[in-house]
């Protein structure tokens, strides 16, 4: 971890400027899995050092690292840094740092985009790679996954592009999650019609860990119940 307090110097981040021209003629595309930006509540530490073991100190001063990171390469590519971030205390990093994707992986996003890359959805990539679009207009309902149902998934991950396309073709999604930590509310919101959990209490997550294949069949077959014809 860099430390804001001056880890990193400009004279570091000097030949960001010569990079970015020797690789102007190379198109560089970034897949992003979620379309969080590099700073903020949702952003890089704010929104996923607590999920990878770190302490809300610890995510504060990743925060205020990035944020001296941007800081500087804004300043080496001559970028406006402009008034202050209220989050961090310190100046606001340039534009890049708040776009979608900049944010993923790490803020590895944010570092593609530094050296030119175009910075997409990873699910819109493969929806288009593998016909979605065409495959949903055929069917009366789709079933989409995920680990953990939550924010995230509204970001620009596989649910949502499933959601959004079946949506556009008029045929509703449901959702089977390991667990659902979103309101009727906020998926609906997204087209969702339906958000089913494996497990909702102590006791089922245990039994899911402990029997993962069975208890997904079980809850699927339930699913599959629930909106036969």
């Amino acid at each position: 971890m860099v430390s804001a307090s001056g880890g990193i110097r400009p004279a570091d981040v000097a030949g960001l400027v010569d990079v970015r021209e020797r690789l102007s003629g190379v198109e560089l595309v970034g897949a992003y899995d979620v379309d969080v930006p590099l700073l903020g509540l949702h952003g890089a530490s704010g929104g996923f050092a607590a999920q990878k073991g770190a302490t809300p100190e610890q995510a504060q001063e990743l925060e205020r690292s990035l944020g001296h990171f941007a800081q500087l390469v804004g300043q080496a590519l001559g970028t406006d840094v402009g008034r202050p971030d209220l989050l961090v205390g310190a100046p606001r990093t340039p534009r890049l740092s708040t776009a979608p994707g900049t944010g993923a992986a790490g803020g590895l996003g944010f570092g593609l985009a530094l050296l030119g890359a175009r910075l997409v959805p990873g699910s819109a990539v493969v929806a288009s790679a593998v016909g979605l679009a065409e495959r949903i207009a055929g069917v009366d309902l789709v079933v989409t996954g995920e680990g953990t149902f939550d924010w995230q998934s509204l970001h620009g991950k596989v649910v949502q592009a499933v959601a959004a396309r079946a949506l556009e073709a008029a045929v509703p999604t449901v959702v089977l999650a390991g667990q659902v930590a979103l309101g009727r509310r906020e998926w609906s919101a997204a087209g969702i019609a339906g958000a089913y959990a494996v497990a909702t209490s102590d006791d089922e997550i245990a039994a899911s860990l402990a029997d993962p294949s069975g208890t997904l069949a079980d809850r699927a077959a339930r699913l599959a119940r629930t909106w036969s014809r």
